[in-house]
């Protein structure tokens, strides 16, 4: 298992060893011995699954807060999406800097997004089925957002002039100017 650091401190890209032969190929995709001799020390207590239909399917950006905070290794099982991480930690000096990273079922990699950091995903082929995992439950009362395309932000979701699927809850969520600020210091 091939863990690199990213752009922003704590945004990991974890890509697992395939082993294939004729049959297709054989491949641990989460080992936790690997993650801590990483310095990951995270206790996953949930696994969570999404299936988007169209491609342009624009889900987030996501998070919660403390203390119910989530880290999430997420995978993509079918199809392909843009994952996004965006530092909202007040104090960081990547505070308001995304990560974009293309995660995929043809290659296999995974995005490690520590807490702190708010999550989206566009999807950019049919049928994208995403599985991942959290160290904390989920908590309607924590559960907040980041406006996916605030100007401050300049994520570019390539969705090549396509209006985004989105829910009507991640129409309204607020910009980085207005989000409180849920996370002090890095």
């Amino acid at each position: 298992m091939q863990i690199t650091d990213t752009a922003l401190p704590g945004v990991r890209l974890i890509q697992p060893v395939r082993h294939g032969d004729a049959r297709g190929y054989f491949s641990e995709v989460f080992r936790e011995d690997a993650l801590h001799g990483a310095g990951i020390d995270i206790r996953f207590v949930q696994d969570n699954q999404s299936m988007s239909v169209p491609v342009g399917v624009l889900r987030g950006l996501h998070f919660q807060t403390p203390p119910m905070a989530q880290a999430k290794l997420i995978r993509v099982i079918a199809g392909a999406i843009l994952d996004v991480a965006v530092d909202i930690r007040r104090g960081s000096p990547h505070y308001g800097k995304h990560i974009a990273v293309r995660l995929s079922a043809d290659e296999g990699n995974q995005l490690l997004v520590p807490e702190g950091f708010a999550h989206g995903f566009c999807t950019l082929e049919p049928n994208s089925t995403v599985i991942y995992k959290v160290n904390r439950y989920y908590s309607p009362e924590h559960d907040k957002g980041l406006l996916w395309n605030d100007p401050a932000l300049g994520i570019d979701w390539r969705l090549g002039g396509r209006e985004p699927v989105l829910s009507d809850k991640d129409r309204r969520h607020p910009t980085l100017a207005e989000l409180p600020a849920y996370f002090g210091d890095a």
